[in-house]
């Protein structure tokens, strides 16, 4: 440490081990793995290597596994088994419940799952849409038999995880008294205040989001106009599972770290019911959400896409 005698004689030497987040203006700052912060002058770093990531303790789950788990997200209004997958119909604009959630294995050959697949989504005037796992050799098949993806312009969907024990050290700094926070079992046109597309679709998102064992949350305050909403997020816990989604900050109040007390709350209400691992979806081009994530502690296990049938 600056100024201290170490054992041999010299000055006193100390390792910081993390993220380094600043440096500019001869200072550095490094983000610990349990949120705190060190901040100290360049001037004073002896010597400094890259640290390589720790093996994930998630690499051993396979992507149909995690998959399986965050099926809990959503809830669809019909769904049908052939074989262990499921065919999904919920009605709205989502592709996750009103499409096939091909995890384990079809009951027949491709052709004849595809064959009922086409006849189920006929049935309810849609063509056949799958969420299939990049990378894999159904993706590959598909495409090859001319699925395409439903939103040729959107990014990829990463699937992220972590560890609930480890979000709460990364989280405990952040002050939720601080803030007025409710919480819901059901969701409300209130709630969604601000996603047009959402409330547009409103019945069929209320069916898809009937949480078995979950809350919606939200931070709120008094406004100029009465009581308005700031941030909001959901969490659904299956088994030991807390499958978080729809972290949204109003665009006026970003950069105030809503986002974190959002995720503070969540995950402290799963912890205080035995939730061991957390699951969020991310699109692979929303930088700043990735970032926010990662400082947290969350890893990339897969990444998925919705193809459709031609």
């Amino acid at each position: 440490m600056h100024g201290e005698t170490g054992p041999s004689g010299g000055p006193a030497l100390t390792d910081v081990l993390g993220v380094m987040e600043v440096w500019a203006s001869g200072r550095t700052s490094i983000r610990r793995e349990d949120g705190s912060v060190e901040e100290f002058p360049t001037a004073d770093i002896v010597s400094g290597k890259p640290v390589p990531p720790r093996p994930s303790r998630f690499a051993r789950l396979s992507d149909d596994e995690v998959e399986r788990r965050g099926s809990g997200m959503f809830t669809p209004s019909e769904g049908k088994y052939v074989g262990d997958w499921l065919f999904r119909h919920t009605g709205g604009t989502n592709g996750r419940p009103n499409s096939i959630l091909p995890v384990g294995e079809p009951g027949g050959t491709l052709d004849e799952v595809l064959d009922q697949a086409a006849g189920f989504y006929a049935a309810h005037g849609r063509q056949p849409c799958a969420q299939v796992v990049v990378g894999s050799a159904l993706l590959a098949e598909l495409e090859a038999r001319g699925w395409v993806k439903l939103h040729p312009d959107e990014a990829d969907t990463d699937v992220l995880l972590a560890g609930i024990a480890q979000l709460s050290r990364s989280l405990r700094s952040v002050d939720t008294t601080a803030f007025e926070l409710s919480h819901s079992p059901v969701i409300s046109r209130e709630w969604l205040v601000g996603n047009d597309r959402a409330l547009a679709n409103y019945e069929a998102v209320e069916r898809s989001l009937r949480l078995s064992n979950g809350v919606f949350a939200a931070v709120s305050d008094n406004g100029p106009d009465g009581p308005r909403q700031l941030a909001r997020g959901r969490v659904n816990l299956v088994d030991d599972w807390a499958l978080f989604g729809d972290l949204t900050v109003q665009p006026e109040q970003r950069r105030r770290g809503l986002a974190r007390v959002i995720m503070a709350d969540l995950t402290e209400w799963a912890a205080e019911r035995g939730a061991s691992v957390m699951l969020l979806q991310v699109l692979g081009d929303n930088v700043g959400a990735q970032a926010l994530y990662e400082s947290m502690g969350f890893v990339r296990h897969h990444s998925y896409r919705y193809l459709v049938a031609p």
